[in-house]
C-alpha cells in the first residue's frame, strides 16, 4: 500500500513538471513580445526628383474656328456652313484626311443689348464652328494656317507640336530623375556622417506634356498672300521621381 502511494505521487510530480515546462514555452514568446522591445530599423532618407529630356517635335495639331454673324440664327448658320465647306476643301487639297480633320465644337448664340428697366432685345446671332486638325508634318503647318485662314476661318485658338518619339523621351527623363535622387541622398546621408545602403521604394509621378501654344488671331482680313512662319523649336518631357534609401548612420 505505501509503495502504490509513492508511485502515484511521483507519476504525480511528474506531470506537473511536465505542464510546467510546456507552460514556460508557451509564455516565454509571447512575454517577449509584450515587453515593448522593438527591433531597430535602417534609417530611411526620402528624396524627390525631377527629369528633363529635349525632343524635336515632327507633328502638330491646331484648332482653328469659323465664326459668323448675322441678324437671324438661321443666315448666320447659313453663311458659317459655306465658309466651313471652303475650309474643309481646302484642307483637304492639301492632301490631309477626313479622319485629321474634327468637328470639336458647334455653337449658336444671341447677341442682347441690355437697357436699364427694360427686356434684353436681342440684335443679331453669333455661329461659331471649331475644328481641330490633326497635321502629319510640320512643313504643313503654315500652309494649313494660310488655307483657312483664306476660305473664311477667322480663329485660331491653339497650336501644339507633338513628337512621336516621347514616350522614349518619358522613360529617358524617369532614368534621369532617378540618377539624381540617389545623387541627392547620398549628398545628404554623406553629410550626416552616413552610408547609403540601398534603395527602398521608389514611385514615378505624372508624365507633364508640352503645354498648348495659344495663337489668337484677329477677325480682320489676313491677306491669303502672306506665308505664316512657323518655328516649333524644342519640347521639354518631365518627370517627377519619389524614392526612399536606407542608410546606415554614423557613428556605428
Amino acid at each position: 500500500m505505501v509503495s502504490f502511494q509513492a508511485d502515484f505521487t511521483f507519476s504525480q510530480l511528474a506531470m506537473k513538471l511536465a505542464l510546467f515546462l510546456l507552460a514556460v514555452l508557451i509564455v516565454a514568446p509571447l512575454s517577449a513580445q509584450n515587453t515593448g522591445i522593438i527591433a531597430p530599423q535602417t534609417p530611411q532618407v526620402t528624396v524627390p526628383a525631377r527629369g528633363e529630356v529635349k525632343v524635336t517635335p515632327d507633328r502638330a495639331t491646331i484648332q482653328i474656328g469659323v465664326q459668323t454673324r448675322a441678324t437671324t440664327a438661321s443666315a448666320a448658320t447659313v453663311e458659317n456652313a459655306k465658309k466651313q465647306r471652303s475650309v474643309i476643301e481646302a484642307l483637304r487639297a492639301l492632301g490631309l484626311m477626313a479622319s485629321q480633320i474634327t468637328t470639336t465644337n458647334y455653337n449658336v448664340y444671341p447677341e442682347q443689348r441690355y437697357e436699364q428697366n427694360r427686356e434684353p432685345v436681342i440684335t443679331g446671332y453669333n455661329v461659331t464652328n471649331t475644328l481641330l486638325i490633326d497635321v502629319p508634318k510640320l512643313s504643313l503647318v503654315g500652309p494649313v494656317i494660310d488655307a483657312v485662314i483664306a476660305k473664311g476661318a477667322n480663329m485660331v485658338t491653339s497650336l501644339q507640336f507633338i513628337a512621336s518619339n516621347s514616350e522614349i523621351a518619358r522613360r529617358e527623363a524617369i532614368a534621369i530623375a532617378v540618377k539624381k535622387a540617389r545623387a541627392d541622398a547620398e549628398a545628404a546621408v554623406h553629410a550626416a556622417g552616413g552610408t547609403l545602403v540601398g534603395l527602398v521604394e521608389i514611385n514615378v509621378g505624372a508624365y507633364y506634356p508640352p503645354p498648348n501654344r495659344p495663337m489668337e488671331m484677329m477677325r480682320t482680313a489676313i491677306s491669303a498672300q502672306a506665308d505664316t512662319p512657323i518655328n516649333p523649336g524644342e519640347l521639354t518631357v518631365t518627370v517627377d521621381v519619389s524614392t526612399r534609401w536606407s542608410f546606415i548612420p554614423g557613428g556605428r
